[in-house]
């Protein structure tokens, strides 16, 4: 009896230390590294297994959401399963919706949301393109973005508006200069972190041209014909500058710095 409890062991060791060699982690850890007053939020998107049976086609409502700021959610650091099931099926992670949120103003309305641009993460079960993300260390990889803001005005009291905008950011090696975004195959993911790591560019710049001059302290707006020109082009008039409105009711006459 002896002799077969301890065999009975070894056999229980052998498998447990097999299904352990087969095991495999099903998640990953996005890690949101941005300036202050940034946010983001993330929705993973999953799609059926292949040959997996599936009743359900219409999956828009069953995707899993992270950091929603209409509920005052937030961390920056998220788990996102690989795989999992919904409505009975199989499914595997397709890809991540990322949404980068920035503040620029205190009388901003509703927290978070002064304005927002896309990002995302692409994942392919297989994939050699050229897009494909090279791990830098074995348990984490970085991308990198850059945003800065952009500056309009709008209305007859020519109200000041901001709007962020972001893209890869060449200077710290990434490929191409569109949104925000990596590749990455599901292998790839398995157990690892991924950091998101944003920096803002201090020097904000125009939406639109002929319509501001920029002086050593500041961009100053042109006034156009008068102030009922809603348009109020340059046309190089460099010497005729309009106020305008700041985002807490200031007048303003240069951007940044509201007053000279």
């Amino acid at each position: 009896m002896r002799h077969w409890g301890k065999r009975g062991m070894v056999v229980a060791a052998a498998l447990f230390q097999v299904s352990c060699s087969d095991w495999q982690p099903n998640t990953f850890t996005l890690v949101g590294e941005l300036p202050p007053n940034f946010s983001y939020s993330a929705r993973a998107l999953y799609v059926p297994k292949l040959d997996a049976e599936c009743t359900v086609k219409d999956w828009r409502w069953s995707m899993p959401e992270y950091n929603r700021p209409w509920r005052g959610e937030y961390e920056a650091e998220i788990k996102i399963d690989i795989s999992t099931h919904m409505k009975g099926c199989q499914m595997v992670l397709d890809a991540v919706e990322i949404r980068i949120y920035a503040r620029w103003s205190d009388a901003t309305p509703v927290d978070r949301t002064d304005s927002d641009v896309a990002a995302a993460l692409d994942i392919y079960s297989y994939y050699q393109g050229k897009h494909k993300r090279t791990l830098k260390g074995n348990d984490e990889d970085t991308f990198y973005g850059e945003c800065r803001w952009m500056f309009r005005t709008a209305g007859k009291d020519r109200k000041l508006i901001k709007k962020l905008s972001c893209q890869q950011d060449t200077d710290r090696g990434e490929s191409g200069e569109g949104m925000v975004y990596a590749v990455y195959t599901i292998d790839q993911l398995r157990g690892k972190t991924i950091k998101m790591n944003i920096r803002l560019n201090e020097e904000e710049q125009p939406t639109e041209q002929n319509k501001w001059v920029k002086f050593p302290n500041g961009w100053k707006r042109c006034m156009g014909i008068g102030y009922e020109d809603t348009y109020g082009y340059c046309n190089g008039d460099v010497s005729n500058f309009s106020d305008f409105t700041g985002p807490n009711g200031e007048i303003c006459s240069i951007h940044p710095g509201c007053r000279e």
